[in-house]
């Protein structure tokens, strides 16, 4: 685990610590984390708060996934369009059947290229590879797969694979309230950010009872807890 040091800040960890939570956890601007943080007394500005993501965000992400368990081998992957600086580019994505990120990748085209580096990132992350993979009727993908030897069982077809286009639900809120991404490179480290904190705190409410939901409540604030802890 990353240690992390919020020497020489103005502010006490626990502000900062809070600031960067109520941003990647919620659908907030840096003006709304700003209000937020004013109501409860605490002056400091939007300007601020941006930068505390960008200086401690990917600590804290790293942090993070260190604590996730092994995915499931089951794979959906799927690609959403999305428009950065003013040109269409790609969000692929990868989750298990759990609705766990397991990758999340900007990149500028939807065809085999773009297909094989996915894969290859993910087999490289976790060391395994899945025992099915399902995906939308993208004829990339069956072509990567082919070229990397992946003998997974194949499923393609709108219905089924939900899981993975429900999963960009989340990221097109956060689109929508930024305005839009302003470069490749901010949209990238954002949705990063933004898949470590949602596999965090993301507890399945609607298939677990009130009791159960208090104990993974309880532990996704310890993971974050610990994960932001000062060095």
């Amino acid at each position: 685990m990353t240690p992390i040091s919020y020497a020489r800040h103005q502010f006490p960890p626990a502000i900062i610590q809070h600031a960067i939570w109520l941003y990647l956890r919620f659908a907030l601007s840096y003006r709304d984390v700003e209000e937020l943080l004013a109501e409860r007394g605490v002056e400091v500005s939007y300007e601020t708060v941006r930068r505390w993501v960008l200086k401690f965000g990917p600590a804290i992400a790293g942090n993070l996934r260190g604590f996730r368990p092994k995915p499931s081998p089951r794979w959906h992957l799927d690609e959403m369009v999305i428009r950065v600086s003013g040109r269409l580019m790609y969000l692929w994505r990868a989750v298990d059947d759990e609705g766990e990120v397991l990758k999340v990748l900007v990149q500028r085209r939807r065809d085999k290229a773009a297909a094989l580096k996915v894969m290859r990132k993910l087999l490289k992350k976790y060391g395994f590879a899945p025992i099915q993979v399902t995906t939308d009727k993208l004829r990339s993908y069956r072509a990567a797969f082919r070229e990397i030897g992946l003998t997974a069982h194949h499923e393609q077809g709108r219905r089924t694979n939900n899981r993975a286009e429900v999963s960009h639900q989340p990221v097109r809120r956060r689109e929508r309230k930024m305005r839009r991404f302003k470069s490749p490179a901010s949209a990238q480290r954002f949705v990063s950010l933004h898949a470590a904190v949602y596999n965090c705190f993301n507890l399945q409410r609607h298939l677990v009872s009130r009791r159960t939901l208090r104990t993974f409540r309880a532990q996704a604030r310890a993971d974050w807890q610990a994960a932001t802890a000062a060095a």
